[in-house]
């Protein structure tokens, strides 16, 4: 299998991104392992928690991002689901919101459906080179724990849209499942944002 086979520990890169991540950070993580990541790292009401929908995280993230301009939006994903919705990369670009950060979990596989390596971990797409073709001026190649503190640092002080690809190992770690319930989610979420 070609593509990154080992990477960043993904559980702990999660972590890593959202240690003191304040009061005004709203995470949407794409389908599957974000999503248990995201709530392994610890439920939060600010985590808007996507099931079944598959290449929706970065839209529904700059719908946030428009809609809440004084908040910081982090979209969490898989390279799986952003090669589903590359053209949201480009709806993101021309909009460019300055309070957007994409961030793509890339572990060459397709994790949810049996580990067959994706076009990332076939080398045939370099999602940074689409970032940056889609007007994403900082775009990031995170590989290393420096790389991600780096990240981590930026999304506590985001000021302008940002993509950020996140190198990790192809590993399963046990599930970590968060609240299914979609109208839950949904009234949490807006409790938690004021609306």
């Amino acid at each position: 299998m070609s593509g990154p086979v080992s990477g960043l520990e993904r559980r702990a890169a999660m972590a890593t991104l959202l240690a003191d991540r304040g009061e005004d950070l709203l995470v949407v993580p794409g389908l599957g392992s974000t999503c248990w990541d995201l709530a392994a790292a610890g439920d939060n009401d600010r985590n808007f928690y996507l099931w079944g929908a598959m290449g929706g995280a970065a839209m529904i993230g700059l719908g946030l991002a428009l809609a809440q301009p004084r908040r910081r939006v982090a979209v969490v994903t898989g390279d799986g689901e952003m090669l589903m919705g590359l053209g949201a990369l480009a709806t993101i670009g021309v909009q460019q919101p300055a309070n957007l950060a994409v961030i793509v979990f890339d572990n060459g596989v397709y994790g949810e459906t049996g580990m067959q390596p994706s076009h990332t971990g076939a080398g045939a797409v370099d999602l940074l080179a689409v970032a940056r073709g889609c007007g994403f001026a900082a775009s990031l190649d995170v590989r290393d724990e420096v790389a991600l503190a780096d990240l981590a640092a930026r999304l506590k002080n985001l000021s302008g849209l940002l993509f950020a690809r996140v190198a990790i190992a192809a590993v399963e770690p046990p599930r970590v499942l968060p609240e299914r319930d979609g109208e839950v989610l949904k009234r949490r979420f807006r409790a938690a944002i004021g609306l």
